[in-house]
């Protein structure tokens, strides 16, 4: 019955799908109360490295407005926007940009404007948080990353990749990462380890930066993508996914990471042997 209503809205509003209700409510909501000085706040993190449980956590805020609460929660997968940024074969390409004003524009349809804080999550962001800082003034940023080793395990899990390709990919994050924590200002750093084993401590990171943000809930249970797919508590689950790594996928992980040992330092991660 869901899916007979989504196709049904869908062929209604082919240009906005089943996120034309919340555009229409917002708008009628913006319209009651103005002059409300918005601050965006993107979350800058990897595939697989913990973006969604950060996202569901900083959205616990009645402050807070996503651009997308539907599955990853991602605003690239937003309908306007999609084929620019998530259906383009040069997404992940560093030496691609996209028109920003435009999809900033697009944004702004789909947050509640009514809300001083408004949530962005794409992981292809951490590539161009450059240009988006250029075109979003009032910009603050969540920067994390996740042990890399776990990172290529994603990697490889979810998209049937190889171990080599994982590793590189796990590298080329870190890389763009370390030039966002040295170029962005307004920002906090957090590790999907911290997170998970100190809570508190991006409760504190957030709250000092966004003052507004002083309601998030730390000790909900939250819907990430983890296996189960169930709503769980905040908990880290590193362990159970190094293990996985086989000896041959670490032998040509480990090949790539040797060359790069400074920069998982940087991080504070060293190779696994």
């Amino acid at each position: 019955m869901k899916n007979i209503l989504k196709y049904i809205v869908k062929k209604l509003s082919p240009t906005y799908e089943h996120h034309v209700f919340i555009i229409i409510k917002n708008k009628i909501k913006a319209g009651f109360k103005k002059n409300i000085e918005n601050k965006y706040l993107f979350i800058l993190c990897p595939p697989y490295c913990g973006s969604t449980l950060i996202n569901s956590i900083i959205s616990t805020s009645n402050k807070v407005s996503v651009n997308n609460t539907w599955s990853t929660r991602e605003g690239q997968q937003l309908p306007t926007v999609r084929k620019l940024m998530f259906e383009n074969e040069n997404r992940w390409n560093e030496n691609h940009d996209h028109n920003w004003q435009f999809i900033k524009q697009e944004w702004m349809k789909y947050w509640d404007l009514t809300k001083p804080v408004l949530l962005e999550k794409s992981p292809l962001n951490i590539l161009r948080a450059k240009s988006i800082d250029k075109i979003f003034s009032n910009a603050y940023y969540i920067i994390s990353y996740r042990n890399p080793y776990v990172h290529c395990e994603g990697i490889m899990r979810r998209n049937s990749a190889s171990a080599e390709y994982a590793a590189n990919f796990a590298i080329k994050c870190l890389e763009h990462q370390k030039k966002n924590i040295e170029a962005l200002n307004n920002k906090i750093i957090i590790s999907y380890e911290e997170l998970t084993e100190n809570p508190q401590k991006i409760y504190d990171l957030v709250s000092t930066m966004l003052p507004q943000l002083l309601d998030i809930q730390m000790d909900q249970k939250f819907k990430s993508h983890n296996e189960t797919n169930q709503n769980l508590k905040i908990e880290n689950f590193n362990k159970d996914k190094i293990d996985r790594l086989t000896d041959d996928q670490m032998t040509i992980i480990n090949s790539i990471f040797e060359k790069k040992q400074e920069l998982l330092s940087f991080f504070g991660y060293k190779l696994i042997t």
